[in-house]
């Protein structure tokens, strides 16, 4: 297995084992479905967001609260639609 290999899986087993089921749910399908894909720089966005305490990124997700500037981006907007679209019916969700 590759440094880049063990890497990803790392980060999809963070997305998948947060410890809050409902976070758990959006971020886990997110990371196997994209994560693969993502740039180095991507990947290290992904990895600081899930240093992020749960209720506070679950928080963004949801749009209860604003983003942060540091958080907020072309990434972010993929991780709403994607939640979006797995709670419309349109995925697992």
């Amino acid at each position: 297995m590759t440094s880049e290999d063990a890497r990803l899986k790392k980060l999809k087993l963070r997305a998948w084992r947060r410890g809050f089921r409902e976070a758990d749910l959006i971020l886990g399908p997110f990371a196997d479905q994209h994560v693969s894909a993502f740039s180095n720089d991507e990947l290290d966005w992904f990895e600081r967001l899930l240093e992020q305490p749960d209720q506070d990124l679950y928080a963004w997700i949801l749009e209860r609260v604003p983003t942060p500037p540091e958080f907020d981006g072309p990434l972010m907007k993929r991780l709403k639609a994607f939640r979006d679209e797995v709670y419309s019916g349109g995925g697992r969700g």
